[in-house]
């Protein structure tokens, strides 16, 4: 069954002439410092797709906060406002991580008075050192190698609107969970939760992470761009991190490329499109809004969530 049956179909000039009055609320200088290594997004970009996306949300937003004035009138008493969140999924090296930083930035722009935060699950994976002992060292990425109750746990805290909560930190440079450093996030009028697993399996059978999310974007491509973007990508991360022994790139950075680039183009068969194939793809039918892409990470076509 096709999962893109339950979607409106939008091409890009029909999407962009849904919302009109809307500019690019930053600066060319201020996109290139949130973008990703490889990812060639534009302010053209910015006001064709993301502003009327932000538009969207706001729909959503005004719903969620009309809702819950709703059941507290039903209970006779006063329930706040919990934060309204946004989950963006999708496959490895697809640029995720630019949509949810440029979205954060453009949500705190456009809504000056909402405090917008972000987090990834990569804090929530477990540390190197706990899946070597389960074995699965080669499987990380994959569902099992996430923590999903805590990650469960922590957007049961931040919907339940508590002060602060600490998330894992992980850092890349490293690949593995910073050990004693956390991300903290205070009352988050929106937060936006960034991952490969946002809307993939349960922890258990009764509750889902996607249960939180009050909005969610799934951002797409062909495996085959993916993998050339994803390949790109590691070799921009070679031209930096030879500067840095501690970084666990430089292993590759220093050594033959061929040779290193031969270690990425397993690693893509073997994990991320295994792993996007398998567990990643077959949520995409979740998301409210599919952003399609095509070369040099044009959004051509976007998919609208029909009920």
């Amino acid at each position: 069954m096709d999962d893109k049956m339950n979607y409106y179909p939008i091409s890009r000039k029909e999407w962009q002439g849904f919302y009109h009055n809307g500019k690019a609320p930053l600066t060319e200088e201020e996109l290139e410092d949130i973008k990703g290594f490889n990812d060639q997004i534009s302010l053209q970009d910015v006001q064709d797709i993301y502003v009327p996306l932000t538009h969207l949300i706001h729909l959503y937003m005004k719903e969620f906060e009309s809702l819950t004035v709703s059941k507290g009138l039903f209970l006779h008493e006063y329930v706040p406002v919990p934060p309204f969140i946004i989950g963006i999924a999708g496959s490895v090296a697809v640029g995720k991580s630019t949509t949810a930083r440029l979205l954060q930035l453009i949500l705190s722009r456009t809504f000056k008075r909402r405090n917008v935060q972000l987090i990834t699950t990569d804090g929530f994976l477990y540390p190197n050192k706990v899946l070597e002992a389960k074995g699965i060292m080669d499987r990380k990425g994959f569902p099992e190698s996430y923590d999903m109750e805590k990650l469960i746990d922590f957007l049961n805290q931040v919907k339940n609107c508590q002060e602060e909560i600490k998330a894992p930190l992980y850092s890349h440079s490293v690949y593995d969970i910073v050990e004693g450093e956390y991300e903290v996030i205070q009352q988050p009028d929106i937060l936006i939760v960034e991952g490969i697993n946002t809307l993939q399996l349960p922890a258990n059978q009764q509750i889902y992470v996607s249960d939180f999310f009050d909005f969610s974007v799934f951002v797409d491509a062909e495996p085959k761009l993916i993998e050339k973007w994803y390949l790109e990508r590691f070799g921009a991360l070679l031209d930096t991190a030879f500067l840095d022994p501690d970084n666990y790139y430089y292993q590759y950075a220093i050594g033959n490329r061929e040779d290193a680039f031969a270690m990425a183009k397993e690693v893509w068969k073997t994990v991320n499109l295994k792993n996007l194939e398998e567990y990643i793809l077959p949520t995409r039918g979740r998301a409210d809004i599919i952003l399609h892409k095509t070369e040099n990470h044009i959004i051509d076509e976007i998919f609208m969530r029909k009920y």
